[in-house]
């Protein structure tokens, strides 16, 4: 039996619970690829999950991950072939197990990779540029001349959003910390309002629509600065029943992302790594076997972009 290493864990808890294992080499049903994996990008949720707060996969054993970047081994699919590059988010919110040398993924989730794309950059992309995308451009059709906040303008979701709503056309406006000022103004925030100093209620108004990755108070408060027929657009949010009546109640709209391996969305942030106009930002990478490592980074929060795992 063909064997591969993969990180596992056994019970919640602490990043230490993460262990390299041998494990089978999975095999890719009909319409999927076994891909070896390069890269693997890692998002604050799979912290979360590995300590026992969020029941997305049940009670372990299990290998986390789905943001990943590698080249097609085996295609049980016409879309691919042998030695082809590609990446994305598969199975979400399914277990995709790309905590691993080797993943079987459906075709359709994966999308190929750009050659002037890093495998790190395109592993840390498709969950935070789903979810920008989805948000911007499926829910809220951003247009030319849009005024868009987005909350945490230096966080994984938010700097990739700062960069598509101005690809859109858009009018940008971002939350963020006086740390990060110089690092979102590169990315194109036309203003950058510093959380810590400043009430962005106060800072913003006639906003046309407001990117959220924070909840709470922050989602709450966003209905301040939306025009008459605005529009919240948040990733954390979205159960929040009473707080979309307050929204619809007001005149605004009020809208959950449940960001999904949209293989239309990947294709169209290709197209903008393609011309220029889309750049993850990857924070620090580390080597696979140091991934806990990597997830005590996560825990300590206020992240500048991403991280990611290398093979």
């Amino acid at each position: 039996m063909r064997t591969m290493r993969a990180l596992t864990q056994h019970t919640f808890g602490g990043p230490e619970v993460l262990a390299v294992e041998d494990v089978p080499v999975p095999r890719p049903l009909p319409t999927e690829v076994l891909l070896r994996v390069r890269a693997i990008g890692l998002n604050p949720l799979e912290a979360r999950l590995r300590a026992g707060e969020f029941p997305l996969l049940g009670q372990p054993p299990f290998i986390l991950g789905w943001d990943v970047s590698g080249v097609v081994e085996e295609a049980v699919t016409w879309r691919f072939r042998p030695g082809d590059e590609v990446f994305g988010m598969p199975l979400f919110p399914r277990a995709a197990h790309t905590y691993a040398e080797y993943v079987a993924a459906p075709a359709l989730h994966l999308v190929r990779k750009p050659a002037s794309l890093p495998h790190v950059e395109a592993a840390a992309l498709a969950t935070v540029g789903l979810t920008a995308w989805h948000g911007l451009v499926d829910l809220a059709g951003v247009g030319e001349g849009d005024r868009v906040l987005i909350h945490a303008g230096g966080g994984g979701v938010g700097h990739v959003a700062i960069q598509i709503a101005k690809a859109l056309g858009a009018y940008v406006l971002t939350t963020a910390a006086a740390g990060k000022r110089t690092f979102v103004e590169s990315l194109g925030a036309d203003e950058v309002i510093d959380y810590a100093s400043t009430d962005f209620a106060q800072a913003c108004r006639a906003v046309d629509v407001v990117l959220d990755t924070l909840g709470g108070e922050t989602a709450a408060r966003s209905l301040d600065v939306l025009r008459p027929g605005g529009h919240l657009v948040t990733a954390v949010a979205d159960e929040d029943t009473e707080l979309a009546a307050r929204y619809e109640a007001a005149g605004r709209r009020f809208s959950g992302i449940a960001v999904d391996p949209d293989p239309v969305a990947l294709r169209g942030l290709v197209a903008l790594v393609e011309r220029g106009a889309l750049r993850v930002h990857v924070a620090q990478t580390y080597p696979f076997a140091r991934v806990a490592d990597a997830h005590r980074r996560l825990d300590s929060g206020h992240l500048t972009g991403k991280l990611a795992l290398t093979l």
